[in-house]
């Protein structure tokens, strides 16, 4: 069960310590950077002999060793391409791509090729939507160059031990020709033993299961790129994966009642479902700026089926149900961005059209007394979703003084969302969207940004068509009525150099969201996902770097961070105030790592902490989480034949896994206790072998 951290105020304690600048500065000219001399002289700036003592095999490793530095959680889950939402640059420019995050494509970047990183103020650069620290990762390439990366977990608790993990990557550049490319599978093994216990309205025992969970993830994939420079200015490229995915899970448990009734149930899950990307890029002069021109296409395939029998054991008849969904959903996306200075100011003017689609078939079932899957009906099921989205932003970066810098966005979208099925629907909206930014660097090594931007956000088209999860015997009725939310949302960011001691960094962040989305009851009977008036959001999040060679102990560092999440919203049902359901509200990391000098020894450890809010249904509230705090250790050889071989020992003390419910006999606020529930799982302890290198 969940309880107090021991050491999270250290995180908090460090922040206090004497601050001056640090970092070296670079004057290696490179024609791909389009961040100012200016900008980054106001920023630090990092060189590969910064990096040195931890033997960065590619630019990922490089970037997570700047000191007081996240990479930030954007990518492919918002809308569209839309503006720069990730805090990483490549050449100045933002990596554009739906199906993986930034830190997938710079572990693709052998480290070799990185000539610099600098970390500058977002609102000092001509790339709408950043704000806050950013770090642009300068890289310059001859040849051919690889990366790899082979993964091996073993755990303790009786699940099979993952062989197959890795990734290949190769990367050239003949002249205005550069590709890479890029092999990889994750794989992935997960459950463990498990113990379950329901308890009465009085707390008396009425069942107990024992039984064990297996579930195997494979997803392989094969990535390109090709780019071709026409000259200076004018550069088109052309980029796309395929993958497919294979999952299948087995629990298999046996069901003690408190009447002596034995049941021996079976609960299996399969899917496997292709997906695939291609996008294109081409970027040239145009009048007194430039032009970029962007299109892209993605599609997720889909295909599950989930079966749960209950056998008991005297003889009596099975009962089962079987809930298969197959289709899949899909974007296109055609973007422009012009570009031209204007007025001491760089300007851009953009325009998207995004297409999003989501067609689905779904099919439940009832195991008849024959032994076979009778169909029943599940209306709501089947259908599709369609949203045509239309947005146009006009944006500026200028520098107000020598230590001030502005940026600024207005514009607007139009969506029109349509719904197939048993409940067809048609919507327009209109949404007014745009922020303004301030970056104030008053001396070296501080940099402070204040954000404030009105934002629409994105809907899961999941939410518009019924679903079930057998295992919980939840069901979710569809709702054709959803809007997209919309919130303003104001953020400050301050960053201060410690001088030799590392960095901190600390983020202040408030959201007020309108049309929030969360569990409701329908007009018509029935629990969907639907929009709850208002909610706002808080969240404080630091990170800190400490080096201990002031102390004379040269060699170490100690990662700090620490997150604080809180949400308000009216309870739909009780309307009294409450958190938000479901998801992290607390994080505490603490990493040390000791690089043993004049060796090639590395080693060291972690500990983490992690707390969830208690998810709400109508009908019940439940608590799902691991941990809450996990132990790891680590030693790592920088030089084995020319590679890099690292052993992790993770979850040293057994963190478990806890689902922890209780359901009530209609709505929970008004209704009697029908029963509580506690599983307990044992995750294992797990040794992680990792080698990589470079060719």
């Amino acid at each position: 069960m969940p309880r107090s951290p021991a050491l999270p105020l250290l995180a908090l304690a460090m922040l206090g310590l004497p601050a001056t600048a640090t970092a070296q500065e670079s004057d290696v000219p490179d024609p791909e950077a389009t961040i100012t001399p200016e900008a980054a002289a106001r920023g630090q700036t990092y060189e590969p002999a910064y990096f040195a003592q931890f033997a960065p095999r590619n630019a990922l490793e490089m970037v997570q060793r700047i000191p007081g530095f996240q990479i930030s959680r954007g990518g492919g889950g918002g809308r569209g391409l839309g503006q720069a939402d990730q805090n990483v640059l490549v050449n100045g420019k933002r990596l554009t791509s739906k199906s993986e995050d930034t830190a997938d494509q710079l572990s693709r970047i052998p480290a070799g090729d990185v000539l610099r990183i600098e970390v500058v103020e977002g609102a000092t650069l001509d790339v709408p939507g950043l704000s806050g620290q950013v770090a642009n990762v300068i890289t310059s390439s001859s040849g051919i160059s690889g990366v790899f990366e082979y993964e091996a977990s073993f755990r303790d608790n009786g699940l099979a031990p993952e062989l197959y993990g890795g990734e290949i990557a190769l990367s050239g550049e003949d002249g205005p020709f550069s590709w890479s490319a890029s092999l990889q599978n994750g794989n992935r093994r997960f459950g463990g033993p498990a113990r379950t216990i329901f308890l009465g309205p009085l707390g008396e025992p009425i069942e107990t299961g024992l039984g064990s969970r297996n579930a195997l993830f494979d997803y392989p994939q094969l990535r390109g790129n090709v780019t071709y420079r026409f000259g200076p200015e004018t550069v088109a490229s052309l980029s796309g994966y395929i993958g497919h995915t294979f999952f299948s899970e087995r629990e298999d448990e046996a069901r003690f009642l408190a009447d002596g009734i034995v049941i021996d149930r079976l609960n299996e899950q399969r899917g496997s479902t292709p997906d695939y990307e291609i996008g294109a890029e081409l970027t040239f002069p145009l009048g007194p700026g430039s032009m970029k021109l962007i299109g892209l296409e993605a599609y997720d395939g889909e295909e599950s089926l989930n079966t749960l029998i209950d056998t008991p054991r005297d003889g009596s008849p099975a009962n089962g149900r079987r809930f298969d969904r197959t289709g899949g959903d899909g974007e296109r996306i055609g973007r422009f961005e012009y570009n031209w200075p204007l007025w001491n100011a760089e300007w851009q003017l953009s325009g998207e059209a995004a297409f999003n689609r989501l067609d689905r078939t779904s099919a439940l079932f009832d195991l008849a007394p024959n032994g076979t899957f009778v169909e029943v009906p599940f209306p709501g099921s089947t259908g599709g979703v369609r949203e045509a989205r239309y947005e146009t932003i006009l944006s500026l970066t200028r520098q107000l003084s020598d230590n001030l810098s502005l940026q600024a966005s207005v514009g607007g979208e139009q969506s029109t969302i349509e719904t197939t099925g048993a409940n067809a629907n048609s919507r327009t909206f209109q949404r007014p969207k745009g922020s303004i930014a301030f970056a104030w660097q008053p001396g070296a090594g501080f940099d402070a940004a204040l954000t404030v931007e009105r934002s629409v956000g994105q809907l899961s088209f999941d939410d518009f068509l019924a679903s079930v999860s057998l295992d919980n015997d939840n069901q979710n009725a569809g709702n054709a009525d959803l809007v997209p939310p919309q919130s303003w949302e104001a953020e400050l960011e301050v960053a201060k150099t410690l001088g030799p001691w590392g960095t901190t960094r600390i983020v202040f962040e408030q959201r007020w969201i309108e049309d929030f989305i969360d569990f409701i009851a329908l007009r018509g009977g029935g629990v969907a996902r639907g929009n709850i008036d208002s909610a706002r959001r808080t969240e404080i999040e630091s990170n800190t770097t400490l080096r201990l060679d002031p102390l004379g102990i040269a060699g170490v560092q100690i990662d700090l961070r620490f997150e604080f999440e809180m949400g308000e919203l009216l309870d739909p049902l009780t309307d009294e105030v409450r958190d938000f359901s479901g998801g992290r509200s607390r994080e505490v990391e603490i990493d040390a790592r000791y690089d043993v000098p004049g060796t090639d020894w590395a080693l060291g450890g972690g500990y983490e902490y992690n707390k969830d809010r208690l998810s709400f249904r109508l009908e019940q509230f439940f608590d799902q989480f691991e941990g809450p705090e996990f132990f790891n250790l680590f030693i790592e050889h920088k030089d084995v034949a020319g590679l890099t071989v690292r052993a992790d020992y993770r979850n040293i003390n057994n963190g478990r896994q806890f689902f922890v419910r209780s359901v009530f006999d209609g709505p929970r606020n008004t209704s009697p206790l029908l029963f509580s529930e506690e599983r307990t799982e044992r995750i294992g302890r797990l040794l992680r072998l990792t080698v990589s290198g470079n060719f």
